[in-house]
């Protein structure tokens, strides 16, 4: 116990200082978060001071780091979940299912292009085509909804119609991304299960029609009865509750308590003061203390050192290249297909660029699952940083300004 302890106090003093340098260098607080987990693992750490970093973090160790990384993880998605404006995404689904689509198909079509090359050279044995391909679309279409929100909020760009366009976008595209994953993971058999590919197929569909045709209903009708707009502390333990045993389920069937969460958050009444107040009691806990440890977790498994020869920073180089040009492509054609201007297509682009967190959960998953190997995971890490690094400094670029420049309106597409 004493030696967590430490752990956990030196991962977060780390993310602490990481954060302020980052925000100090024009950065997200998330990139140096980011970065702190990658300096206390084995390329900076325990490369420099091998000793001390054996004693800190054993291998041994790292069983209490990852469940209580998982709970955090569990917290943050249904806190996703929970603050998708669906009444917004139903009014102005034309333009988000529209420029979501093509983020998503274009990034798609290159990792398709690509996977049979990386699956040969970077695959652990006995993965299939088919979910490796899955796995490496979906870490290269999605979009980091906090990250995103973050950046859009330090910007002052929450309110203009691009900030408001790019956060629908971001949320269709994470909402996409989670079902491709849920259906990835049943395609990959579990050690010791027997539930067969069918059965996992029936398990998901039931799952989804209890939660969104009894849970979600439910929840709207006891939302009604409440005689105060205020969450009560047993119904706050209820709420939790559920999220833990939809998470429960999910990880039963044999997808991943993620999207359990997360459908749990997209379920949650849609009441302001019940989300501020779900936000306010458990942001903290999970912003300040649990993710710090998922991103510790993550740098103990990225390792910059197989980076090493010309071939495999050429198909790192490569990765990144074509990550970034399916997203910007397809979101540029998407925007000016809606009558956008190049300016704000691009700007589109960039922001829908940003990957972060949400990629590094989506890559520790596929990693967990055995689908990428230690050197294709830290490749799609680098990817993750610099997709994500690179989302201001082309802002800035394209003249992207705070909302006290005049914001440019976006054009919607009829749902019809």
């Amino acid at each position: 116990m004493t030696l967590l302890l430490i752990q956990m106090s030196t991962v977060l003093l780390t993310a602490l200082l990481c954060g302020w340098v980052a925000r100090r260098l024009g950065q997200a607080r998330v990139i140096g978060e980011i970065a702190g987990g990658i300096l206390v693992g084995p390329s900076v750490f325990g490369r420099f001071a091998p000793g001390a970093s054996a004693w800190l973090f054993p291998q041994n160790s790292l069983g209490p780091f990852e469940v209580l990384s998982t709970i955090g993880l569990v917290l943050f998605l249904f806190l996703i979940g929970s603050e998708l404006d669906l009444e917004h995404l139903r009014r102005q689904r034309g333009t988000a299912l529209l420029v979501s689509a093509m983020s998503i198909l274009f990034p798609f079509a290159m990792a398709i292009a690509l996977a049979q090359s990386l699956r040969i050279r970077f695959a652990p044995d006995g993965i299939g085509m088919l979910p490796f391909v899955l796995f490496l679309g979906i870490s290269m279409s999605i979009t980091a909804v906090p990250v995103l929100a973050r950046i859009l909020e330090e910007r002052g760009l929450h309110s203009t119609s691009l900030g408001t366009t790019a956060l629908m976008c971001a949320a269709v595209n994470d909402v996409c991304a989670w079902l491709l994953l849920a259906v990835g993971l049943t395609l990959i058999p579990h050690a010791g299960e027997s539930m067969g590919l069918p059965i996992r197929l029936l398990w998901l569909g039931v799952y989804l029609a209890v939660m969104l045709g009894i849970v979600r209903p439910l929840g709207k009708w006891v939302a009604k009865r409440q005689k105060s707009d205020g969450l009560s502390y047993e119904m706050l333990g209820v709420v939790v509750a559920t999220l833990l045993v939809s998470a429960a389920a999910t990880e039963a069937i044999g997808i991943h308590p993620l999207f359990g969460a997360f459908l749990a958050g997209v379920c949650f009444p849609r009441i302001e003061r019940w989300q501020s107040t779900i936000r306010a009691r458990l942001d903290t806990i999970v912003s300040i203390l649990l993710l710090p440890l998922f991103f510790a977790l993550t740098g103990m498994r990225t390792r910059l050192d197989l980076l090493s020869g010309t071939t495999i920073w050429m198909w790192t180089g490569v990765v990144l290249i074509a990550a970034v040009a399916g997203k910007m492509v397809g979101t540029v054609i998407a925007a000016r297909w809606t009558g956008q201007s190049w300016r704000d297509s691009m700007a589109l682009g960039a922001l829908l660029n940003t990957r972060g967190l949400v990629e590094l959960i989506v890559l520790n998953i596929a990693y967990s699952a055995h689908v990428f190997s230690p050197t294709l995971f830290t490749m799609l890490v680098v990817m993750a940083l610099i997709t994500t690094m690179m989302t201001s400094p082309v802002l800035n670029l394209l003249g992207v300004e705070d909302k006290s420049a005049q914001p440019r309106k976006l054009a919607t597409v009829s749902s019809a």
